[in-house]
């Protein structure tokens, strides 16, 4: 683990940008940045799109190290390469922003009001990888929709299980059990999150460091215990669904917590933008997520 990395994200002022939209979701990502379905032909394409876009924002002189903290990749951006070096390198060597891999391959089916992840087939290999190409830690997100005790232990205790094995291999997780921000019951379903991550992270030898990548509660400074663990490096907001606006409201009422956004960052961006445009949409944004992440 780089020292100067782990330095950056615990200390660090600033954001995780979230840039690891996978397969699923690339051609509403597409569109929302002006590329339409008909503007690429299959799959390849689509990632090509997909990462011209990536390029484009963290090549912007809005993106660096000053605001950014961190960016979370998807696989395949991972083993692409951005000015002619690999992404991860790229990130850190130029931008000093720290970067993460999504490793996660989607989610099962809802059973007792949760969706855990799917099983992450050859995984040890994916991490090796992910070390291989200068990736700092990892992330996999699983979705909680009611306040089931038997559901909300369920996503908790896979998230862990799998954390030790990327701790082990060197890499801190970023655990995300996202409450739906849509459940009728999100508030009560977060006093049983708060609870089982709390006795998971009790379990953590002194050396086992996560992230944790969490819903904006209900109750303002909810998940306070969980900012000031000492297992925890650092607790990252989703913006799961809400208005960028008021994604960050809701995170400046939570201090100790910054925002890792995936779709409030790319939000007023597009490809038919001129560089000076898309560049000063981007600062703009990018400034009032910081503004939110530092309260």
């Amino acid at each position: 683990m780089n020292s100067e990395q782990l330095e950056k994200v615990r200390q660090g002022k600033g954001f995780i940008a979230a840039l690891d939209q996978s397969g699923g979701s690339t051609p509403k990502a597409l569109k929302l940045y002006g590329v339409e379905e008909d503007a690429y032909d299959g799959e390849a394409e689509m990632f090509d799109r997909i990462h011209e876009m990536r390029s484009r924002i963290v090549t912007s002189p809005s993106f660096g190290g000053d605001r950014v903290l961190g960016a979370i990749l998807f696989e395949m951006t991972m083993d692409r390469q951005v000015e002619g070096v690999d992404t991860g390198e790229y990130l850190w060597g130029t931008k000093q922003v720290v970067p993460f891999l999504k490793v996660d391959k989607g989610l099962a089916d809802e059973s007792d009001g949760v969706q855990v992840m799917k099983p992450i087939d050859g995984l040890d290999d994916l991490l090796g990888r992910a070390v291989a190409k200068g990736m700092f830690g990892t992330k996999m997100r699983s979705v909680i929709k009611t306040a089931d005790e038997t559901g909300v232990n369920a996503v908790v205790d896979q998230q862990f299980e799998i954390g030790r094995q990327i701790v082990a291999a060197g890499l801190v997780p970023i655990i995300e059990p996202e409450v739906d921000i849509h459940s009728p019951q999100k508030a009560e379903a977060e006093v049983l999150l708060e609870a089982a991550i709390r006795a998971q992270l009790d379990a953590l030898g002194d050396d086992q460091l996560v992230m944790l990548k969490l819903t904006l509660p209900e109750t303002d400074g909810f998940y306070q215990a969980l900012v000031e663990h000492p297992n925890v490096v650092r607790v990252v907001a989703l913006s799961g669904g809400y208005s960028r606006e008021d994604a960050n409201a809701r995170l400046a009422r939570n201090p100790g917590v910054i925002a890792s956004f995936s779709r409030a960052l790319t939000e007023g961006l597009s490809a038919q933008q001129s560089q000076a445009d898309f560049d000063a949409t981007l600062d703009a944004t990018i400034q009032a997520i910081y503004d939110a992440s530092i309260t």
